[in-house]
Formats: structure tokens, C-alpha cells, sequence
């Protein structure tokens, strides 16, 4: 693994704003637009690509057994509105709804790698797993790299779900323009394969015989497929409830709400009781710290506190990682409420060093799309937290 400096910088960064959806470059006053590209090893890819399609297996199989036993669910503690509505889910299936899910890679100092998350829910970088290598390799003017497109893998299991010439509802927030770039890259590139396109809010859907049907003006009636942006634990804040049809509906998803049972970070606290199940879990439990409930730490340092519904790296106790008020105010909230956290062995990031000496984190997020691996977004940080500061930086697989 290498980081290599991206020439031409500035006009990099403008056709990533205008070729690759990338509008808003900008987290408050940092840019999160990498100076490099980080090439991996066909070796590391081949490696990267066994892992992820392992543990995507056994996340699969964890789901199916959780939701035909919901007293393994208990120990999640899901929100309560969730937890009236999974009892809904007895109808899932894996056949009629698209997966998607994404695993965060983190080269260690013990030279290998450690898994910190799955977004299971609704993870992105959609276009900065599609279109930013693309353009990377141009401007590197270089043949000795390439990538794998998520993009096209994504569009290409959707269109298989989906009826031909079908409408597909893309839901999202839509007051957030970083939500509509990412839908945006999507819904175009759905386009190209003859579906019709709806960009729309959670609540833009009501549910009618398990089936969707859009309510918004000018694309009223059935839709053919729903693809959702909108987090889980956002979605069922909506008033009216119109969320609640999400959770049994026969229209064809990619996220169906399935994904709640691994997404959140309580998921590890019953491993123990699906591998009663018949589940192997042996995959997560060698790349996953220890996780672990919050009382049972005691102050213990080497683990940190993460949120149980976290996202984007949002209130990790990471002390060289936060400032000092905001490592105590997690602290506080930790103590506030338990069990809204886990506790994780902590690991240690093994920084990336460019040419000139500069040291990055890394985080390599690596998907997967109907159980087989589908291609990279990645991040890199100054400091070792991934969060809304990382740069977002194209991955590219050197050839043999």
C-alpha cells in the first residue's frame, strides 16, 4: 500500500466537482479531497476481496437467524419504534431485495488488517468509488493501475431486481445537497439503464398491500423499486408514520431494514448466542477488536467508547483524536447513558508515509453488493479517527 501524489492538483479537484458529484469539497474549513491516490497490491485486493465476501456471509446468515428468533434482538437494545416494527419482517426475502453493505478496513502496526464497522444501513461514497479512480488514472497519465467500479456493479444488481423500464424512488434527505450528490450519481447512472427515476423523502412513499406508492406530485402511483439513503434512525422520526411500510414491503429495496440488525455496534454482544445458532462468526471475531458493555470496562484504557447508532466516526473516544472538551463530553454522555455505547479494544492505526514524509491513516471501505466483493471508497486522516475531517482519496490496484 502507497500513496501517490496527485499531479495537477487544483484542476484534479475542479473535475472532481463537476465530473464526479463531488459539490461540496468541504467539511467547515477542511478540504476532503486527497492530494493522492492510495494504490493497494493485487495481493492486498485479492486479500481485501476474500475478507469482505467472508464476512459478508456471515453477516447474511446472522440477519436471517436474528429476524426467525427477535429474542436475540433484545441484547441490540434498538430504538423502540424499530422495535415494534421488526416483528413486520417475517416476509423478508434476500431474493426479492438488494444488499448493500460496506466494511471498514484499517492497516494495523501488527501487519494486518482490523475491521472497525460494517455500514450496513446505508453506506456511501458512491461516486468516489466510481468515478475519482477514473479520473485519477487520467491524470496520472499511467497504464499500471485500475480499479473496480461500484457503480456499475451496484446499477447492474439493482436493474436485475427492478423490472425493465421500472420506476425506482430514490430516498434521501433531501434538504442535504451531500445526500443529493450521492443520489444524484445513482439516479444518472440508473438512467443509462432504461429505469425511470424519482428523487424523494422517506415520507414521499405510502404502503398499499406491502406495495410502494409514491405520493409525490407529478410521479404519483406504484413504484417499481426503492432504494433508501434515509439512516433507519432517522427514518422513524417521520410524522405521519409513513415509515412504518419500509419494514414488510414486497417492493424490491436496497437497503431493506434488515440491515438494522448489524448495523448497529451492539451487534458483537450476541455473537456468542448465534454461534449456539450454527452461525460461524470466525471471520468477524479475527478482524474485530473486542467489544465488550460499557460497565464491564472500569476505566480501562485500552478501550475507547463508541455509540451504538455512530456514524461517520461521531463521538469516539479516540483521546489523541478529540480535543480535550470534546473527549470529556463523551465521557459525560458514556456515563449518562451506557447503553447507547460499546466499548472496543482499542487498535493501533499503522499510518501510511507518502514520498515526502507525510503520515495518513487510512480507512478502506470495501463493499460488497449480493454477497460478492464490489470495489473501494476510502478515507485518510491526519489523526487516527476517520471522521467528517478525513479526505476522501480514489483507491487504485496496481496491475501485476
Amino acid at each position: 500500500m502507497k500513496l501517490v501524489p496527485i499531479p495537477n492538483y487544483n484542476e484534479y479537484r475542479l473535475n472532481l466537482m463537476f465530473d464526479a458529484y463531488k459539490w461540496d469539497p468541504q467539511f467547515l474549513d477542511n478540504n476532503t479531497i486527497a492530494k493522492y491516490a492510495l494504490v493497494i497490491s493485487k495481493e492486498e485486493d485479492e486479500e481485501l476481496k476474500e475478507l469482505t465476501e467472508r464476512l459478508d456471509k456471515e453477516t447474511r446468515k446472522s440477519e436471517e437467524i436474528i429476524n426467525n428468533n427477535l429474542n436475540l434482538a433484545k441484547m441490540l437494545k434498538l430504538p423502540g419504534k424499530i422495535k415494534q416494527e421488526i416483528k413486520l419482517m417475517k416476509n423478508y426475502n434476500p431474493d426479492t431485495h438488494i444488499r448493500l453493505m460496506r466494511y471498514d478496513f484499517h492497516p494495523t502496526c501488527e501487519q494486518k488488517w482490523t475491521v472497525s464497522e460494517v455500514n450496513s444501513d446505508v453506506p456511501g461514497g458512491f461516486a468516489e468509488a466510481s468515478i475519482m479512480p477514473q479520473i485519477a488514472i487520467d491524470t496520472l497519465k499511467e497504464n499500471k493501475y485500475y480499479y473496480k467500479n461500484f457503480g456499475e456493479i451496484l446499477t447492474r444488481a439493482i436493474a436485475k431486481k427492478v423490472p425493465a423500464k421500472g420506476r425506482i424512488m430514490l430516498v434521501h434527505c433531501t434538504s442535504y445537497s451531500d445526500d443529493r450528490q450521492v443520489m444524484q450519481f445513482l439516479g444518472d447512472k440508473l438512467e443509462t439503464l432504461g429505469l425511470g427515476v424519482i428523487y424523494g423523502a422517506a415520507d414521499h412513499l405510502i404502503f398499499n398491500n406491502n406495495e410502494a406508492i409514491s405520493i409525490l406530485d407529478g410521479n404519483e402511483g406504484k413504484v417499481d423499486g426503492i432504494f433508501r439513503f434515509t439512516p433507519l434512525e432517522w427514518l422513524i422520526e417521520i410524522k405521519p408514520k409513513h415509515w412504518q411500510g419500509y419494514f414488510n414491503t414486497i417492493t424490491p429495496s436496497c437497503n431493506h431494514p434488515i440491515a438494522i440488525f448489524a448495523q448497529t455496534k451492539r451487534f458483537p454482544l450476541i455473537w456468542d448466542a448465534l454461534e449456539k445458532q450454527g452461525v460461524d462468526l470466525g471471520t468477524w471475531r479475527k478482524l474485530l477488536p473486542e467489544t465488550i458493555e460499557v460497565k464491564e470496562v472500569k476505566g480501562r484504557e485500552e478501550y475507547i467508547y463508541k455509540p451504538a447508532c455512530g456514524r461517520v466516526g461521531e463521538k469516539i473516544s479516540i483521546k489523541e483524536a478529540c480535543s480535550e472538551n470534546e473527549y470529556e463530553e463523551i465521557i459525560k454522555d458514556v456515563r449518562r447513558h451506557p447503553k447507547r455505547y460499546i466499548a472496543q479494544r482499542k487498535f493501533s492505526s499503522k499510518p501510511v508515509i507518502s514520498e515526502n514524509g507525510e503520515e495518513f491513516h487510512v480507512c478502506i471501505g470495501s463493499y460488497s453488493v449480493e454477497g460478492m466483493h464490489a470495489g473501494y471508497y476510502a478515507r485518510i486522516s491526519k489523526l487516527p479517527r476517520i471522521d467528517s475531517n478525513a479526505a476522501d482519496i480514489p483507491v487504485l490496484i496496481e496491475r501485476s
